[in-house]
Formats: structure tokens, C-alpha cells, sequence
């Protein structure tokens, strides 16, 4: 199989702001890759649609961005996506496709109560494939799940320079910690891409003594893995921001953009 073309970019897809903190890791890595980054407001938030919803929206919308982008990669950085609709987006398009799923595995490494808690999306929590993740990595375990689509909200306000509602994230760590044997969780995993933007706030309301965990990181290895001896240009260029048009939902400022290399937004 050829080299990808030079240029040729990566391509971030979330329904909002959430696949910038896979994003941030994987520019780190690779630091001259040519980034498209694309949100899907029309359609966000992803947590409360219906899995046929998604299953058929995502594929679509990918491929419609494949199509106009020529991406060497397409990094599926939403959980709820990913555990909904990687199977049938490998099915559709004929590129490297890279998900999002909860970091799990790695939790059950770390905690040290035997409990941890896992952050989503309601419809992230409610997947079997967080049942097999479970099974697989944590079967010793106790693994509670909470569904807090105020935490989506809350880390698009905050990217936007917006106020948080203290309380939206004092109730999504009251709905772990109030759940049958929830006072000995240690371990969290943000099994949102949002929810890392919020990690301040976050770890204020759970506490010292608890460990946020996320799988950005381990992503962005599996990018530079996936590509590596592929070209790269000499320089970095401003990436894209694109937006899928929502009538309440204007894109954010370019300024909460540009920490992240991109240069330009564009709606489609």
C-alpha cells in the first residue's frame, strides 16, 4: 500500500469540543501532522440519541468529510460514537479508522478499593460494549456507571469562556458516589472526551483520593503507531475547524480553537 500524500491530514470527528483533548495529545506526537477537526452540532448532544440515530448519522457524516478532506486517518474521538457506530464506519469507509472507547482496562490496573466509576454519556453508560470491557479487564471489580449529558454542556460553555453551574458536577459525582458501595471508588474513568475539559472541576468534587482517568493518550500512540514512515511536512500549518450548521449552536470563537493548532473554521 502507497504513502498517503504529504499533506494529506489527520481527521478528528466528535459531535462538539470533546475530541480536542484526544486532539492536544496527538498534535504533541505529531507536531507538523496536518489536522481537520470536525464537530457535529447539528446533531450534538450524542449521549441522548437513539443507537439506529447514530449508527446511521455518523457513517454519513464521515464519509461525506473523507470525501471533501482526503484524510490519511479518521480518529473517532467521541466514546458514544465509538461504541456505537466504529463497527459500521469500518464497514463504510476504506481509510484507518481509530475509536474511542473507555478506559477501563487501565482503571482496573490502578484502583486499589476495587471499585471504579465510569463517567459518560447516558448512552455510553447503557452499552453492552462497556459490559464486555468490563467483563474482560475488571471482572474482579465493581464497576458503577453514571450518564451526565450536564457534563457535555458544561465543557462547551467552559472552552467558550463561559461560567460552569458548580452543581451540574457535584451531581454527576453524586451519581458514582451514591450508588451501592460508591463511597470506596478511587479510581474515575471519563468515558467522554468532554469530560477531561472539566477535569479541575471534576477532581475538586471527587477529591483527593481519586484518580481521573481518560484514554487520550493511548490514542494518540495509536495514531503515531498507525502512521509511522508515513511523511509528514516540514512545518506545521493551521488546521481546520469544521462545523456541521446548527441554527442555536454557532461555532466558538477561534481563539478557544487556536491552543490546538486551528487556524480556520468552515461549516458545512
Amino acid at each position: 500500500m502507497s504513502s498517503p500524500p504529504r499533506d494529506a491530514p489527520l481527521l478528528f470527528f466528535d459531535s462538539g469540543l470533546g475530541g480536542l483533548t484526544v486532539l492536544g495529545p496527538t498534535r504533541a506526537l505529531l507536531p507538523t501532522a496536518p489536522i481537520v477537526y470536525a464537530a457535529d452540532y447539528a446533531g450534538l448532544p450524542y449521549g441522548q440519541k437513539s443507537e439506529a440515530e447514530l449508527a446511521a448519522r455518523v457513517p454519513a457524516l464521515l464519509g461525506r468529510l473523507v470525501e471533501r478532506y482526503q484524510p490519511r486517518l479518521a480518529v473517532i474521538a467521541c466514546n458514544t460514537a465509538s461504541t456505537i457506530a466504529l463497527a459500521h464506519v469500518r464497514a463504510a469507509l476504506d481509510l484507518p479508522i481509530v475509536g474511542t472507547v473507555p478506559a477501563i482496562k487501565p482503571a482496573a490496573e490502578l484502583t486499589r478499593s476495587g471499585v471504579i466509576g465510569v463517567l459518560g454519556t447516558e448512552a455510553t453508560v447503557r452499552q453492552p460494549y462497556v459490559d464486555d470491557l468490563s467483563a474482560r479487564f475488571a471482572g474482579d471489580k465493581i464497576v458503577l456507571r453514571h450518564g451526565s449529558p450536564g457534563l457535555v454542556t458544561g465543557a462547551e460553555a467552559k472552552l467558550r469562556g463561559d461560567p460552569i453551574d458548580p452543581a451540574v458536577v457535584a451531581r454527576a459525582v453524586a451519581g458514582l458516589r451514591d450508588q451501592p458501595g460508591g463511597d470506596a471508588i478511587d479510581v474515575i474513568v471519563l468515558a467522554c472526551t468532554h469530560f477531561p475539559l472539566l477535569e479541575e472541576e471534576l477532581q475538586a468534587a471527587a477529591g483527593p483520593g481519586v484518580k481521573l482517568i481518560d484514554g487520550a493518550a493511548g490514542i494518540a500512540r495509536r495514531i503515531a503507531h498507525l502512521t509511522e514512515g508515513q511523511e509528514w511536512p516540514q512545518t506545521a500549518t493551521p488546521g481546520i475547524a469544521v462545523f456541521t450548521r446548527s441554527a442555536d449552536r454557532p461555532p466558538p470563537p477561534l481563539a478557544a480553537l487556536a491552543p490546538y493548532g486551528i487556524g480556520r473554521i468552515e461549516t458545512i
